[in-house]
């Protein structure tokens, strides 16, 4: 399979585990810093077995090979995940969402800045698209934000897109062992205000799948399909996370999503789909993988 293809599906599927979100928070009765705890502390464990199955005596050495990328992709991870769940407190969600679907811009920015990637045109304008979309969906709740939750969803925004930047500057090394330590780091960041004594044995189970599925498993195919792809197109890839878990809340619970978020998510999953069938977008990142010299 082509490489940019495996990545391609591997983010799809990042995306679409991440997009179970909406589900375990209305499932699951506790607080959102005692979630974000155990959210933290279960997939940080699902996470550090992947790690010891795949180096097997080699830790330390992976370790030592992502460099100072990969503290950085721990800090900037687990700090955005803490900015993300501020900015749901203190300004509306719309304007969370359009925020976050900036994410591809920022990227391609960091990316041109740091690596010297430049975005095909098609995929940029798939971007912009993708954007619009999640603007639709938002629709005229936008104008209610607050300056300072809006902020804490710029910095989330930015940190991911570093993140991305990041891992795909570290192409051909395991930034496994980075995403398995930020998992741990959000538990530790969290800890102070959280109760996780407090937790019954049915939240803890649900806690427990949260956590490996949606959390570990999420960011472990983000960590493997990101280096696969261009830094710009792992990141639209990512948006599809917001239709998606729209999609599953209507599904598991009939709440009918307004019509104006029904457009928007059909905007955002059209340029989704086209940019990945373009064939000319996948050629534009394999000459730049080749270009970078990463193995095939």
């Amino acid at each position: 399979m082509n490489r940019v293809w495996l990545g391609t599906l591997l983010l799809v599927a990042s995306g679409a585990v991440y997009s179970t979100a909406g589900l375990f928070t209305r499932l699951i009765q506790v607080d959102a810093w005692t979630l974000l705890f155990w959210r933290g502390l279960f997939g940080g464990s699902f996470l550090a077995v992947v790690v010891v199955l795949q180096e097997r005596g080699r830790l330390w050495r992976s370790i030592r090979a992502m460099g100072w990328e990969g503290g950085a992709v721990a800090i900037c991870s687990a700090v955005a995940t803490v900015c993300f769940l501020n900015a749901m407190r203190l300004t509306a969600i719309a304007d969370v969402l359009v925020i976050d679907a900036a994410i591809p811009f920022i990227t391609a920015a960091l990316a041109w800045a740091i690596l010297g990637e430049r975005e095909s045109l098609f995929t940029l304008g798939a971007t912009a698209a993708a954007f619009a979309g999640m603007a639709i969906m938002a629709g005229p709740a936008i104008a209610h934000g607050q300056v300072a939750g809006d902020a804490l969803a710029f910095v989330m925004a930015t940190l991911i897109s570093l993140v991305i930047v990041l891992i795909r500057r570290k192409q051909g090394i395991s930034m496994v062992p980075a995403v398995c330590g930020s998992a741990f780091l959000c538990a530790l960041i969290v800890w102070p205000f959280a109760s996780p004594l407090q937790v019954d044995a049915g939240n803890l189970g649900l806690l427990a799948l949260f956590g490996t599925s949606q959390f570990g498993l999420g960011l472990l195919l983000l960590a493997v399909g990101t280096p696969l792809v261009s830094a710009t197109r792992g990141a639209l890839l990512g948006v599809l996370q917001t239709p998606l878990g729209t999609l599953w809340v209507w599904l598991a619970f009939s709440e009918q999503p307004a019509t104006l978020t029904l457009i928007g998510g059909i905007v955002v999953l059209a340029a989704v789909i086209i940019d990945m069938l373009a064939p000319h977008a996948i050629s534009t990142s394999s000459m730049d993988s080749t270009r970078s010299g990463s193995p095939a």
